[in-house]
C-alpha cells in the first residue's frame, strides 16, 4: 500500500529507513502522471503531534479545544483525541463526528452562534451541556430546549486591524452582558463562563489582553448575580507560529495571573484550529491550461510583440476556490506554491497568476507570484494547506473529484506520540500502520522554491 485515504480504519503509511515526506509526494505524483493527474493531499500526522508539544511547552496552563470546522478529517480528530484536546463544534454533523471518536460530552463545546432548535435538542439528549450564547433570542431557545445547559457568554472583542473591522462581529458587547446575565438568571439557565470571539486573522497580542480584562468584568457581573463562573475561553487566532505563541503566552499569562489566579479555580481554555493542522498538509495540483495574458511592450508602436517583451502567464489548475482553496473566498491569502520540476538557479521567472478550473472570475487562487514558465501537466505544491481545504466542493460543474488525502507518519514520530502524553489510548488502537514502499521506477524530481 502506498499511503492511505480517509477510510474508517485510519490506515497510515509508516515512513521508515530514511523515507521522507518529499519521497511520498514524488511517489504519488509519479502514480498520477501515469493516470489522470488528479490533485491530492499528503498529511504528516507527526506535525500535529509536534504542534501539540509546542502548545504544551508554551501554553501549559491553557487547555486546547480544537476548532473542528477548520479541518474535520476523522484521522485528525483521532490524533487530537489521543493527545487529549477538547473540541469546539459548530453544528450537529461536527458533534456526531467528535462523539463517534468516543470523546466524552464534557470535552465538547457547542459553539454555533445561531443554533437550530433540533440541534440544541440533540446536544441536550447527548449530554453536551457546554453551549455558547451571545443574544437573548438564543438564550430563550436554549432555556426551552436544553434546561441543563451551561453557557459560555460570548463577548465581542476590539478589532485589531482594518480586516477585522470589515468582518462580521459576533458576541455581545460588554454593556449588554449584564442584561443577558440577568435574563439567564430569570430563565433559570446556568452561565459558567466567558468566551472571547477573536478573529483567526488576529496578529495583535493586545487583543487577548483586552479580552481577558473584559472577561474579568463579566465574571464579576455574573458572580454578583449569583452564577458560579469557572471557565474562561480566550478564543482562537493562533497561526501556528512559535513566535506568535510565545508572544501571546507572555501577554496572556500575566493578565491571567492578575485577574484569574489559581486560587479562583477558573479553567483557562483556547480554540486553536489552523495551529494544529495547517502545516501538516501539502496539496499537489496539476496545471491544466495556460495563457499569456499581458505583455510589457517596450515599443508601443508595434502591434506584434518583439523579442524584448516580457510575458505574463495565467495558469489554470485542477483545484480552485470552489474546492480545496475555499478559504480564499473569505479573504485568506494563499501563499505562492513551489514548482515540482528541475530548474536551475538562473532559470528566468515571470509574473504569474493562478486560477481554478471553473472559468469564474472569482476563481483566482493567487493574484500574483513569480514562477518559471510552466507547461500543461506540471505540478505545483502548496504547503500550509490543512485549514478549510477538505470540505465538500462548493461547485461541481468541473466534475473534478475531491482530492484524496494520504496520511503518513515517521516511525520516530509514532513512538514519540506514545511518549508525549497520550490520554485516549483507544484512539491510537484504531490506526493501522502500513509500511510505506516507494515505486522502484519512479522518476526523479525536485521542489524548487520560486524567487
Amino acid at each position: 500500500m502506498k499511503g492511505i485515504t480517509d477510510e474508517p480504519q485510519y490506515s497510515v503509511g509508516l515512513l521508515e529507513g530514511g523515507t521522507a515526506l518529499c519521497d511520498v509526494i514524488d511517489n504519488h505524483i509519479y502514480e498520477q502522471t501515469l493516470s489522470e493527474k488528479n490533485a491530492f493531499f499528503v498529511a504528516d500526522l507527526g506535525v500535529i503531534m509536534r504542534q501539540h508539544v509546542r502548545w504544551r511547552t508554551h501554553m501549559a496552563q491553557i487547555r486546547p479545544y480544537y476548532a473542528v470546522r477548520c479541518n474535520s478529517s476523522p484521522t485528525v480528530i483521532e490524533v487530537l483525541a489521543a493527545l487529549g484536546t477538547g473540541f469546539i463544534c459548530t453544528n450537529k454533523s461536527e458533534l456526531e463526528l467528535v462523539q463517534s471518536h468516543g470523546i466524552p460530552p464534557e470535552d465538547i463545546i457547542y459553539s454555533g452562534v445561531c443554533k437550530q432548535v433540533s440541534q440544541i435538542k440533540y446536544a441536550a439528549k447527548n449530554g453536551i451541556d457546554l453551549l455558547v450564547c451571545d443574544n437573548e433570542a438564543e438564550l430563550r431557545k436554549i432555556s426551552r430546549c436544553h434546561p441543563n445547559a451551561k453557557l459560555l457568554l460570548q463577548v465581542s472583542t476590539e478589532a485589531s486591524s482594518q480586516i477585522d473591522e470589515m468582518s462580521m462581529t459576533f458576541g455581545c458587547s460588554l454593556k449588554d452582558c449584564r442584561h443577558l446575565l440577568e435574563k439567564a438568571k430569570e430563565l433559570g439557565v446556568q452561565v459558567v463562563g466567558v468566551r472571547s470571539h477573536i478573529s483567526s486573522s488576529c496578529e495583535d497580542n493586545q487583543v487577548y489582553i483586552h479580552a481577558i480584562s473584559d472577561a474579568r468584568c463579566v465574571f464579576d457581573m455574573g458572580e454578583e448575580i449569583g452564577f458560579n463562573m469557572k471557565i474562561l475561553d480566550i478564543g482562537g487566532g493562533f497561526s501556528g507560529s512559535e513566535t506568535q505563541l510565545e508572544l501571546i503566552n507572555s501577554a496572556v499569562m500575566s493578565m491571567v495571573d492578575l485577574y484569574f489566579p489559581p486560587s479562583t479555580g477558573v479553567s483557562i481554555i483556547a480554540e486553536p484550529g489552523s495551529f494544529f493542522v495547517s502545516s501538516a498538509f501539502t496539496l499537489a495540483v496539476n496545471v491544466i491550461s495556460k495563457e499569456v495574458v499581458a505583455r510589457d511592450c517596450q515599443d508601443q508602436a508595434h502591434d506584434d510583440p518583439s523579442p524584448n517583451d516580457e510575458p505574463e502567464f495565467q495558469y489554470y489548475m485542477n483545484e480552485g476556490v470552489y474546492g480545496s482553496f475555499a478559504s480564499k473566498l473569505s479573504e485568506t491569502l494563499i501563499a505562492a506554491p513551489s514548482v515540482y520540476k528541475n530548474t536551475s538557479l538562473d532559470t528566468p521567472v515571470f509574473s504569474s497568476s493562478l486560477w481554478g478550473p471553473s472559468g469564474d472570475d472569482l476563481d483566482q487562487v493567487v493574484e500574483h507570484c513569480l514562477l518559471p514558465e510552466l507547461n500543461i501537466g506540471d505540478w505545483l505544491m502548496f504547503t500550509q494547506a490543512g485549514s478549510y481545504s477538505l470540505g465538500q466542493p462548493l461547485c461541481t460543474s468541473t466534475d473534478s473529484p475531491t482530492p484524496p488525502v494520504y496520511y503518513v507518519i515517521s516511525s520516530r514520530d509514532w513512538f514519540e506520540m506514545q511518549d508525549t502524553g497520550v490520554t485516549h489510548e483507544a484512539s491510537l488502537k484504531n490506526f493501522s500502520l502500513v509500511p510505506y514502499f516507494l515505486n522502484s521506477c519512479q522518476t526523479e524530481a525536485a521542489l524548487s522554491v520560486p524567487a
